[in-house]
Parts: C-alpha cells; structure tokens; sequence
C-alpha cells in the first residue's frame, strides 16, 4: 500500500527540483528524503527516480505516479479539512501570502468586513513578491495567496489550486516631466524604444509582463537600474534616469515624474486569488475571498 507521506515527498521533489530543495521545503534532512523515495520505489515495484550524477530526474513511472498523487492528496486534505470543520467550528486562522500592493489595497480593506461577516477568523498576512506566494501556497505554508498572472504562473489545469480572478490593472508609462512624450494624451510604446528602462528585478512577475510588452511592440528595452519600489522607480525617473511602465493603482503620487495612459494594446496586471483545491469549501476562506472580491469590484480602475 502506498503511504500518502512519500507521496508528498515525491511531490516535493517534482516541485523544486532537487533532493536537497526538497528536504528543506519538507523540513527533513536530504537522507530522510532519499529513504522515502527509495521505500516508494519499493512499494509500487517500479523505479521512479533516474539518478544522473548528483541530480535526478523522474521517470515516466513516477510522473504517472504524480498524476494520481495531486488526485489523492486533494481528496486528504479534503478529509483533514472536513475533520477540522466538524471539530472545531466556523473559527480559526487564515495565513495569506501577497505581494505589497496587493495586501493595501485589496487585504487590508478588507479585514473591516471581515470582522462582521466572519468574526471568527484571524488572518496572519505576510509579504510575498515573485513566485513567492504561489510557492508558498503549494508547499503549505500558507492557505490563500494574491499573485500576479504572468508567463511563469502554474497553468489554470492545475487540479492543486483553485484561483479566483480579483481583477484587471492596466499599466501607465512614468516619464521625466522634461521627456517630450510627457504631455502625449495617449502614449504608444514604440515612443520609448530607445530610451533607458527602469525596470523590476528577475522573477518579479511585473517584469515579465512588461518584458513581453515591449517585445509585442517591436523592440527589447535598454535595461538602466533595477527597483522593485514603485516610489524607488518614480525618484530614479523623476532624475532623468529613465523610463518605465508601473500598474495604475501602484503609485497613486508620482512626485515630479509623470504618468501617461497607453494606446492599446495596454499591458495589464491581472491579479487572482488562489488556494489549494482540497481547502475549496472550507467557510473562512470562502468569507475572506468573497471579501477581496467585493474589496476589489470597488478599486478605481480606469478602462
């Protein structure tokens, strides 16, 4: 019979790729998961792993193994969720991982009703940029995540996650007061094609969806400075030291710089909400997604 542990262990390791990543993600020394891994090889009576020097790889086995594991831990953590419901009630804690701008506009807001529709909930948020927060929904560290769309983003198949659309932000140019686009009523992007860029750090998913902006519009930006503060971004153009695309909502006071709306196509941030698919029905999450919704439906977002 096959135990559901080594089966997250073998998750895991589909997941980050390394014996070593996985054992820290599981909290478990490499040894402890290379024993799990062998004792699942032996239970099911086929080899899962290919070793090559150092790393490994998964077999056709094993990634037909992975298929029903997703299947079968779902379904336990279905049951582990419907056990905690029965026991203990409409009442608990909510760990929510989401990106800076995400938890100003959208989470805290929402707390407010949250304390009327859902009093028995204590939300503990943390900050997650990148891929973080989708990381740390899937290897259980948090029970809800505010993430950005972007190329890198698991697909919507993922029978894991259940992800919840929050809405759609377009991007606006951020130009030196002094750069001859700076009074366009609408600006093309092709306009900024030769200027410098001020752009978002590698693996913050605002620099893919930029990146590929510029790329559908017909040229690679010339990369200047990297910031992943939006005021940090709006100081370095208000100095002349470039240009850069930010969402609409993100800087609401761009100081002397100034924010220019874009001919479409616009590049847009679509924001979403996701949770692990075996938590789906438990009511404290649905209380607290329904309030980002609400949170969300109210944003001031320009078409």
């Amino acid at each position: 019979m096959i135990e559901v542990r080594r089966l997250r262990v073998l998750r895991a390791l589909a997941d980050h790729g390394t014996v070593t990543a996985a054992a820290e993600v599981l909290h478990l020394t490499p040894s402890a998961v290379s024993q799990q891994l062998a004792a699942l090889e032996s239970e099911v009576g086929q080899e899962l792993l290919e070793r090559r020097g150092r790393r490994v790889a998964i077999t056709s086995a094993g990634r037909l193994l992975l298929t029903h594991a997703d299947t079968i831990l779902t379904e336990v953590e279905r049951a582990e969720e419907a056990l905690r419901h029965h026991a203990s009630g409409a009442t608990g804690e909510l760990r929510v991982a989401a990106f800076a701008t995400a938890i100003s506009l959208l989470v805290a807001p929402s707390l407010a009703d949250l304390r009327t529709t859902a009093p028995g909930l204590h939300l503990a948020v943390r900050d997650a940029e990148g891929h973080q927060a989708i990381t740390q929904l899937l290897d259980g560290e948090v029970e809800l995540a505010i993430a950005v769309e972007h190329r890198g983003s698991p697909s919507p198949e993922d029978q894991r996650l259940t992800r919840i659309p929050l809405y759609a932000e377009p991007f606006a140019a951020i130009l030196p007061a002094t750069h001859p686009a700076a009074t366009a009523g609408q600006l093309d992007l092709t306009t900024l094609a030769t200027d410098d860029w001020i752009m978002t750090s590698v693996g913050n998913p605002i620099r893919d969806v930029v990146l590929l902006a510029c790329e559908q519009a017909g040229f690679a930006p010339r990369i200047a400075h990297h910031s992943d503060d939006y005021t940090a971004v709006a100081a370095l153009v208000a100095a002349g030291a470039g240009v850069s695309l930010v969402p609409q909502l993100a800087l609401p006071h761009p100081g002397t710089a100034v924010l220019r709306p874009l001919t479409p196509p616009t590049p847009t941030r679509r924001v979403y909400a996701a949770l692990r698919t075996g938590h789906a029905e438990n009511p404290l999450l649905k209380a607290t997604i329904e309030a980002l919704r609400k949170t969300a439906a109210a944003l001031p977002l320009s078409p």
